[in-house]
């Protein structure tokens, strides 16, 4: 038996022994994971500025925060979440007790994504420990320094047996998918979305997949130009755009892309001065193949600002394109890199018309002061969040669950929905043994003429 079915085996005996069914175990390892958090977060910080040259502001901020908030948040509605759940009757059962009971799943893979490693990692974690199940985690082997990471500080602070940190490539990874689990969640590229649940159906297991897309951005010509610039140079260039949910195009009118222009040039110099490279606040490519075709990206278009890069250090700055041709190389896939381009479209309708040519984004976003204008976008576009007049922030909110439709994903995670979609909802009814002859009708033998009337 290789070491990770050995692995998979131990979490699976783990679970079995009821260990993680008390609520009050839940909410340990919960504290344990929020203690975590608290006390390394200069460690975290540290391996998160060597994968991707995030600040120790950006990595608290913009990553390390979201997983407490997670945390903090499961610990504070844990006991609201567990308990048995009560559902209306119907004339057949209004002596009887229906109710939903959430029971854990099992034994859940949890396979995280470069691009944010701890909180990718640790985010949907949390759901998987509230709702009691196992959990083996496989960090992206991509960010190299925050697996290593995970793997050394998961064990001092939670049970070893029943989550254990898997790190490797694609061999392990592939070796991985070959085990029996209750559930899968994988948050990256769409390809790889295929092959993990291409392995899943062989257990029939089930799936959350978190992919991305082409997220588009409709800026109406009726809105505070200034105010929208600075939210999507924000979203789009941080992380170095390295964000699933990161504004990938622009699309506006004619007579705003100029305007829009030379705003954005306004702003990143704002935020990283005039040479990026040198801001301490912004972040590098993760490693060299992604450097590279981010910038083939960018070979043959009309450049408004940027487009320049050093692959030494895997630096590319912020960039604007200017009438990108929507049959460009750089509409063809998703950015996910600091490269910004505008496409014009004659009206509102003809940006509509446009995203729904493509498949479904991860994220959708319209800057309007025209609330018609929004509802339109979201009445008839379809997206797996979406927000008006800024971008991302929809994300952070524990309520709204996180996921994507279609070609962005499937299934959805963060607050109650996490603790939900590791749970089996199992619909139970608790019938009297007593006035049996109320039911009588139902049993044979019945009478020789029958009617509805």
């Amino acid at each position: 038996m290789s070491k990770i079915s050995e692995t998979v085996k131990r979490a699976r005996t783990a679970f079995n022994s009821g260990k993680t069914r008390p609520v009050k175990f839940r909410l340990q390892q919960l504290e344990n994971l929020r203690r975590m958090i608290k006390e390394r977060d200069e460690e975290i910080a540290a391996a998160l500025h060597a994968d991707l040259h995030k600040s120790k502001w950006s990595a608290l901020y913009e990553e390390v925060i979201y997983a407490l908030e997670e945390v903090e948040y499961a610990i504070a509605h844990l006991h609201e979440w567990i308990p048995d759940e009560p559902v209306a009757k119907n004339d057949n059962t209004k002596d009887d007790q229906p109710y939903i009971h959430s029971e854990p799943l099992g034994v859940v893979l949890i396979i995280g994504a470069w691009n944010y490693p701890f909180s990718l990692s640790i985010q949907p974690m949390v759901g998987a420990i509230a709702a009691g199940n196992a959990v083996v985690l496989k960090p992206s082997e991509v960010s190299e320094k925050t697996a290593l990471l995970c793997a050394e500080l998961l064990p001092q602070y939670l049970d070893k047996d029943l989550f254990p940190v898997i790190n490797g490539g694609v061999p392990e990874t592939t070796e991985l998918l070959k085990e029996k689990f209750d559930h899968i969640l994988y948050t990256g590229s769409t390809g790889v979305g295929k092959i993990i649940m291409t392995a899943a159906a062989k257990h029939l297991t089930p799936v959350t997949l978190e992919l991305g897309g082409k997220s588009p951005c409709y800026v109406d010509k009726d809105c505070d130009l200034d105010v929208a610039c600075r939210r999507i140079a924000w979203g789009k260039f941080m992380n170095c755009g390295q964000t699933c949910v990161a504004p990938d195009y622009i699309l506006c009118e004619p007579s705003v892309q100029g305007p829009f222009v030379e705003k954005m040039k306004k702003i990143v110099k704002e935020f990283y001065g005039e040479d990026a490279k040198s801001s301490r606040d912004y972040g590098r490519l993760v490693n060299g193949r992604h450097f590279k075709r981010v910038m083939g990206l960018i070979e043959g278009q009309k450049v408004a600002y940027g487009g320049n890069g050093d692959e030494a250090s895997c630096y590319i700055a912020p960039t604007i394109l200017t009438d990108v041709d929507p049959r460009a190389k750089v509409m063809q896939e998703e950015i996910f890199g600091p490269v910004l381009p505008i496409i014009c479209v004659k009206s509102l309708d003809e940006a509509i018309h446009f995203i729904n040519e493509r498949p479904k984004p991860l994220a959708l976003y319209v800057f309007s002061n025209n609330d018609q204008v929004i509802k339109k976008m979201i009445a008839e576009t379809s997206s797996g969040g979406m927000t008006a007049n800024d971008v991302i922030a929809h994300v952070g909110v524990h309520t709204l669950p996180f996921g994507g439709v279609g070609d962005s994903g499937m299934g959805a995670y963060h607050g109650k929905k996490s603790f939900e979609i590791f749970s089996h909802r199992r619909s139970c009814l608790v019938r009297s043994m007593k006035k049996e002859d109320s039911e009588k009708t139902r049993f044979p033998p019945f009478p020789a003429k029958a009617s509805f009337k």
